[in-house]
């Protein structure tokens, strides 16, 4: 009887932790999408409001933290139920990392003001598509404990890295052509970076993901094919 009180407490923890993660998630999503949105529409007052947000993902981070290490110490999991625990601490950390390169997207149409963009934005939206895609396909992978699933959703960050190639080498021939430019264009740059790291953060929680499930532990270098 004792046995199975302690299960249903563990398992009640382990629910609160999984629902925080899916919270931090959504508000990452949303952060992105609005950080490219107020770009794309020189909407200053939205880019100044996503900064501003920016401590609900950080408190998000420290509750989940919070969570595991009281799950940890008051019910002492073992084995798949602590390699659990385990991965949603460092998936917190990595979440909070993207809300941060969210920011900056949203600080740099702060800086920029007024300037008008020196292209339509193509690629960048784009890229915002895919790494909230990969992050949503992640977060799945984690409910499921999907190792497989996981494992699809890091070859899909070869996606953005060949979008982040190519805004990298439209921007530099717009610096060559007209040094004008420059400025507008480094701006841009710094925006498809944060989005090219926001992707390789994905990759790390599909790591955690895979460790969870499986208990391999370490970088996942996906198969391509031929």
């Amino acid at each position: 009887m004792a046995t199975t009180h302690t299960r249903t407490l563990l398992d009640q923890d382990l629910r609160t932790v999984r629902d925080d993660i899916l919270r931090m998630g959504s508000l990452v999503e949303e952060q992105t999408e609005r950080a490219v949105r107020a770009l794309k529409e020189r909407d200053v007052s939205l880019a100044h409001h996503i900064v501003e947000s920016d401590e609900r993902v950080n408190d998000l981070r420290y509750k989940i933290e919070d969570e595991c290490l009281r799950t940890m110490a008051t019910q002492q999991p073992a084995a798949r139920d602590l390699r659990t625990i385990v991965a949603a601490m460092h998936m917190a950390v990595e979440m909070e990392r993207m809300a941060d390169h969210a920011t900056g997207i949203a600080s740099i149409c702060i800086r920029m003001g007024d300037e008008p963009l020196i292209k339509p934005l193509v690629d960048i939206p784009r890229m915002q598509v895919a790494v909230n895609a990969m992050l949503h396909e992640a977060l799945d992978a984690y409910i499921k404990l999907d190792a497989d699933l996981a494992r699809q959703v890091t070859e899909k960050d070869d996606e953005v890295d060949a979008l982040y190639q190519q805004i990298l080498r439209e921007l530099l021939t717009y610096m060559m052509q007209d040094a004008k430019t420059i400025s507008g264009a480094t701006y841009l740059l710094w925006v498809a970076h944060n989005l090219e790291r926001i992707g390789d953060r994905v990759t790390n929680l599909c790591e955690r993901v895979i460790f969870a499930a499986t208990g391999e532990l370490g970088d996942y270098k996906p198969i391509k094919s031929i």
